[in-house]
């Protein structure tokens, strides 16, 4: 029989709670640990997946009782506990970005890049069972040279001010899934431009942050990738993906609990909302996400997202919001 993974989960918030049930439907996987600052979060997960209770990260890493960490915490702790992990040799999955400032994510590159333990980043939409089969489609040629690739994403609601003071400011925080989606499709851009707008919400405003930006990125072989955001949307969690090249275009179009619709003598049709939010339309592809990360544990190789995967995205966030904020196009090199 084949010894399972033992996890510990780090930071018992809603991705925390998400991934502790990943953990716990997988059979190659066992929860060990859910680690947070607040008992009462962590007992909410345990209540429901199982697991013991700590309050030290860092204790639990070097206890010898964990295989694998999924780090969910606060992102200013993002580098100091993947730190950790590595010099324990702990395998670790942590949530994007790897940090806000560059500087901190270029310091622990070459440590990330030789460690010998799989350390990979939470970029989940890679593994979203839709998107996957466009990439795959794309590769066999259907749509011939790539030329455009349009990613729309626009959440139900903004999150609260306290979260939006922290975040590091949209690009960072909500466009940063894009940019990596961007990359699965077109991997070397050279080029960012972006615009944002106060559209809405007042406390964004007040945070100096955006409600609404459009990024264009211009690929080495000049692929265009256009990225529309919103913090509100009046319909639902708002999740499109169009790939167009020579040959044709592949789409996704929105997800809904069901694609019954009703038609009467007062209405036309009448379809379900949409999704809520990612929770529910990304579930599929955390559970995936998961599953690649103890499969690449097994064969000693990141299958899913990288730590350069996570640099490109953050260097991509960053230019981003230079651009919007100078009115200028960014070149940028993302080796």
């Amino acid at each position: 029989m084949t010894k399972k993974i033992r996890f510990a989960i780090i930071g018992a918030g809603r991705i925390g709670y998400v991934h502790a049930g990943s953990v716990s439907e997988n059979p190659s996987a066992e929860l060990v640990y859910v680690v947070d600052p607040f008992k009462e979060s962590a007992d909410k997960v345990i209540s429901a997946f199982g697991g013991k209770y700590s309050s030290d990260p860092e204790a639990v890493i070097n206890s010898g009782e964990v295989d694998a960490v999924i780090i969910g915490s606060p992102t200013p702790t993002h580098v100091p506990l993947l730190t950790t992990a590595i010099k324990a040799g702990v395998h670790a999955l942590c949530e994007k970005p790897i940090d806000l400032d560059i500087k901190n994510v270029d310091a622990l590159r070459a440590t990330a890049n030789s460690a010998k333990t799989n350390v990979t980043i939470g970029f989940n939409q890679r593994q979203d069972p839709h998107f996957k089969e466009v990439k795959s489609r794309v590769a066999k040629g259907e749509v011939g040279q790539v030329e455009q690739v349009v990613i729309t994403s626009r959440d139900p609601g903004p999150a609260p001010q306290a979260y939006i003071a922290i975040s590091g400011g949209i690009f960072r925080d909500m466009t940063i899934h894009d940019f990596d989606l961007a990359r699965y499709f077109v991997p070397n851009i050279v080029e960012v431009s972006a615009t944002g707008t106060n559209s809405f919400c007042d406390y964004i405003k007040e945070e100096n942050d955006f409600d609404n930006i459009c990024v264009v990125l211009k690929g080495a072989n000049n692929e265009i990738v256009t990225i529309l955001n919103s913090r509100h949307s009046a319909y639902g969690y708002d999740q499109r993906l169009e790939v167009f090249g020579d040959k044709g275009m592949l789409t996704v179009g929105n997800l809904k609990n069901t694609v019954v619709e009703y038609s009467s003598k007062d209405v036309s049709s009448a379809a379900e909302p949409l999704m809520n939010f990612f929770l529910e339309r990304y579930a599929a592809a955390y559970r995936n996400e998961l599953a690649l990360f103890i499969q690449g544990i097994s064969e000693g190789k990141v299958l899913g997202s990288t730590f350069d995967d996570g640099r490109a995205a953050l260097i991509l966030a960053d230019a981003a919001h230079e651009s919007a904020r100078t009115g200028k196009s960014v070149k940028v090199n993302l080796n």
